[in-house]
């Protein structure tokens, strides 16, 4: 309680001047010393500079990412692995993606699709807005003279053709070539490339070379001929598969004139081969390896590989290798490879364990959907998240991501805008997932007013018609 002689004083002093109140003076202060009190909700962006993905969910603010803008500087590598369940949202944020990529002039992106519906791939569509054919890779079509890809086309160096053909090889085989069967391989295709200089060498040339050995070949290395054609006969019985079994007529002729390597979007539709068939990885380690050597340049353009179906790659041990090498191109010549994959256990797990935790490795971006309790938690180990990301990651809606951009943990909503949601949103992901419907109401629900105005609709798609017509010019004057 207060004292007497205080109450008095106060109560004289207010009957004489009448009550006095408190007055506070304000305060001038620094935005450095008044972030200690007005503490922020939100983690540091990445910058304002590349595509913009969504909003950050927990600040509302954009989410900006470019594997290119941001290398050297925050990602050591462009890689990216994105996962998660079905209709939760990955194709849409795949192709939103590579639409807003095309944007910029120095863009190329290379898509291997590997899923489809009503008998064209995933892609199509895009593919189609941009003035695009998809390069449709398909054993029935090719034998009515569709798309070949040729493993011995001369744009791909010898090493690089001795390479990928041991790599069809030990897929088919399901192991690593022996040192025999290797020799025979090498002589074969060592043969092939001296003798044959009026076409292309084609595989029927590696097989009948196998079947019939030349004595030279067994005069280098002092043995007897029978040896080395038995040493060739598994060879040459898994080449014969590409040449007169089930996969002939995509690899078995010289490459198909016209495949245009320069267009702003080059989409390999796989939709018409068995996933689960060994066909699709060695369908992927030819496309990877044709790519190589015939479309990575130094040209200062930026390209992006993206593979849908990854599994294929990194679950395999021989075609892990091979894309062990394209990756790091992206040093290099400016490449962000993109793997898609539904569950991290289908590749930690399987016979590539090891080439595809170095495959992980180099993945700098991580962006995780909403998967299972177990998955998520096994997903958090194997990419080292933190506790809080991997204790989320089952309660995400669609079109919500924990993004890992080398250890920079948001939680992001990706937006699809009113010109690409035709685009994105198939008819079977609209009608026969509900998941894929909820996620596209969701994404929609959230576009801003200024995003959703008929004037940005028609801006994007002039910039899409822009981008091809520049396009055009810098091919022809490059001829010229």
């Amino acid at each position: 309680m207060r004292d007497p002689l205080s109450v008095l004083t106060d109560a004289f002093t207010s009957f004489l001047f009448g009550k006095v109140e408190t007055t506070r003076l304000p305060v001038r202060t620094s935005t450095g010393q008044a972030q200690a009190v007005y503490l922020p909700t939100a983690a540091p962006g990445l910058g304002d500079s590349g595509v913009i993905i969504g909003r950050e969910v927990y600040s509302g603010k954009g989410y900006i990412y470019d594997p290119f803008q941001l290398y050297g500087q925050q990602l050591p590598a462009p890689h990216w692995l994105v996962l998660g369940e079905s209709g939760n949202g990955k194709s849409a944020l795949e192709k939103t993606y590579v639409l807003r990529q095309l944007r910029f002039r120095d863009r190329q992106v290379v898509v291997l699709d590997a899923q489809g519906e009503d008998g064209h791939g995933e892609w199509n569509l895009i593919a189609q807005e941009l003035g695009i054919t998809p390069i449709r890779l398909d054993p029935m079509a090719a034998l009515d003279g569709g798309i070949r890809l040729n493993p011995l086309d001369p744009a791909i160096t010898t090493t690089g053709q001795l390479a990928l053909l041991r790599t069809i090889i030990e897929v088919a085989m399901g192991h690593g070539l022996d040192e025999r069967s290797g020799f025979a391989l090498k002589v074969a295709h060592a043969y092939v490339n001296e003798t044959i200089l009026e076409r292309q060498p084609v595989l029927m040339d590696i097989v009948e070379q196998l079947r019939h050995p030349e004595p030279e070949s067994a005069e280098a290395m002092n043995v007897d001929l029978d040896d080395v054609r038995a040493w060739g006969l598994d060879v040459a019985l898994v080449l014969d598969r590409l040449v007169d079994g089930d996969l002939r007529g995509m690899f078995d002729g010289p490459t198909t004139v016209g495949i245009d390597l320069d267009a702003p979007l080059i989409v390999f539709d796989l939709s018409h081969i068995d996933r689960n068939s060994i066909a699709m990885p060695i369908l992927m380690a030819i496309v990877g390896v044709w790519l190589e050597h015939t479309w990575i340049r130094p040209d200062r353009r930026k390209r992006i590989f993206l593979v849908e179906e990854a599994w294929h790659i990194i679950n395999s041990p021989f075609v892990a290798q091979l894309f062990q090498r394209l990756l790091k191109f992206g040093r290099r010549l400016g490449l962000s490879f993109v793997a898609v994959v539904h569950h991290l256990s289908d590749v930690v797990d399987g016979a590539a364990a090891r080439e595809a935790a170095a495959i992980l490795k180099m993945a700098s971006t991580r962006t995780i959907y909403a998967q299972k309790a177990d998955e998520a938690r096994a997903t958090g180990r194997v990419l080292g998240l933190p506790r809080w990301a991997v204790e989320i990651i089952p309660t995400l809606t669609p079109g919500i991501a924990v993004w890992d951009v080398n250890g920079n943990v948001q939680v992001v909503k990706h937006l699809v805008t009113d010109a690409e949601r035709p685009l994105v949103f198939t008819d079977r992901a609209m009608t026969e997932n509900s998941e894929a419907s909820d996620a596209a109401d969701a994404l929609e629900a959230g576009l801003p007013d200024d995003m959703r105005a008929a004037e940005w609709e028609a801006e994007q798609r002039a910039l899409l018609l822009e981008r091809q017509r520049q396009f055009n010019e810098s091919s022809e004057s490059t001829v010229a």
